[in-house]
């Protein structure tokens, strides 16, 4: 009856062991998840400040107001921050999200032309991304999980 006993004791100490190693990799790879697709709307709207005026008349020649760029660069750059930093990650996800559908709407729909189609669906994939982010929250290392 005791030999019962310890082999239970070791087999919860053992799976408490591959959780604990779990998370940790789960932790890391939720971290460098929004690194990564964060990284790419920050250095967009980077981008967007060097390039200022050819930026506008690009969104003039489809047109977007040259008007609506400080808020593009804002929402890119400050977005981007807030995901990598895992700061209210839920709505800027969400919120991501349908910015960038909506630039995929607005910029990419010249489905004739195959790279156009191919941004269409590489801003599609994102946002499905940022979705996966607005249901499962940034992971305990993030501003987030460290208010809680």
């Amino acid at each position: 009856m005791s030999t019962k006993t310890e082999t239970v004791s070791y087999a919860s100490s053992l799976d408490q062991t591959q959780v604990t190693s779990s998370l940790t990799l789960k932790s890391f790879a939720e971290l460098a998840g929004r690194v990564l697709i964060a990284g790419l709307f920050l250095l967009s709207g980077v981008g967007k400040i060097t390039a200022y005026a050819a930026t506008a008349g690009y969104m003039a020649s489809v047109g977007v107001p040259a008007g609506m760029l400080p808020l593009v660069i804002a929402t890119e750059v400050l977005g981007a921050v807030a995901i990598m930093l895992g700061w209210k990650t839920r709505i800027v996800a969400f919120l991501m999200a349908g910015f960038t559908l909506l630039t995929g709407l607005l910029f990419h729909t010249s489905f004739a032309d195959q790279m156009q189609m191919i941004m269409f669906m590489k801003n599609v994939s994102i946002a499905g991304a940022f979705l996966l982010l607005t249901v499962n929250g940034a992971g305990p290392l993030s501003l987030d999980h460290k208010s809680r």
